[in-house]
């Protein structure tokens, strides 16, 4: 049993009584802690009153299903949320990511898989704690990184990124001018267990030009190398210009515009 587990808490939410069961055993051996809930409404509950450091939800459940949970979980906390899907529902996987989920599971899966997918995310978003330059980055007078404080500013706004993104865009940075292929940055953002799925880098990558970029579909920031990954634009060459970065990107438009269909 791994004690030093013992320090989270996991909710497991699942009509099936013997899903949760088996989970619950699963987690309880490897020495987690764990809540459990067998609708949307006793999530959402436990959420806010146990504060759970994860939670593994399941998304076909009468009533509330797992979608409709997970947004309204999303309304008031960024805890970690692993969906558990049917095996081969492509769409509702990107619908869960969509919705902020931070991985998936597909049904049937083995203990070791879980236990893996529980560990990673765990890893990934108590991670960021350690990303601090030393100083605010001033990419050009419209975006500025603060990674110490854990925050980013838009033309002066707040900008609220999710863990995954947080991360995904700090390792971005840190490579700035440099491309990182997409087995990369899976190895550094999601874990070396993530390495065939590649369609979390596409679709994260949208997310941070949907929040970050003045036109996502020309981004200045976050540039396509076409088959081989992404690169952040070298703004320590100076500051950026109105206009720069989006030449290369105008071909790659069609790509990142539709993530979800790759």
């Amino acid at each position: 049993m791994a004690e030093g587990n013992k320090r989270y808490l996991i909710l497991v939410v699942d009509d099936d009584e013997r899903i949760v069961r088996m989970i619950r055993l699963n987690l309880e051996h490897d020495g987690y802690s764990v809540i459990e809930a067998n609708s949307g409404m006793e999530a959402i509950n436990q959420v806010r009153e146990k504060l759970p450091h994860l939670v593994i939800l399941d998304v076909m459940m009468p009533g509330m299903d797992g979608f409709e949970t997970l947004s309204l979980i999303r309304e008031t906390s960024q805890v970690p949320v692993i969906m558990l899907t049917a095996k081969g529902e492509e769409e509702d996987r990107i619908r869960g990511l969509e919705l902020g989920a931070d991985d998936y599971i597909t049904k049937p899966f083995s203990p070791r898989e879980l236990m893996s997918r529980i560990k990673a995310v765990l890893r990934r978003t108590e991670g960021t704690s350690g990303m601090d330059t030393g100083e605010v980055i001033e990419v050009d007078e419209h975006l500025k990184l603060d990674f110490g404080k854990r925050e980013v500013w838009l033309d002066g706004q707040l900008v609220k990124l999710r863990p995954t993104e947080y991360r995904l865009l700090y390792h971005l940075v840190q490579n700035a001018g440099w491309v990182m292929t997409y087995d990369q940055i899976l190895a550094k953002v999601w874990g070396y267990e993530y390495r065939d799925e590649t369609h979390y880098v596409r679709l994260y990558i949208n997310y941070l030009r949907q929040k970050l970029e003045k036109d996502p579909s020309n981004p200045k920031y976050i540039l396509t190398e076409r088959g081989i990954g992404y690169r952040f634009v070298d703004y320590k060459k100076g500051k950026l210009k109105e206009g720069e970065g989006e030449t290369k990107e105008n071909s790659n438009n069609q790509e990142e515009s539709h993530p979800s269909n790759n």
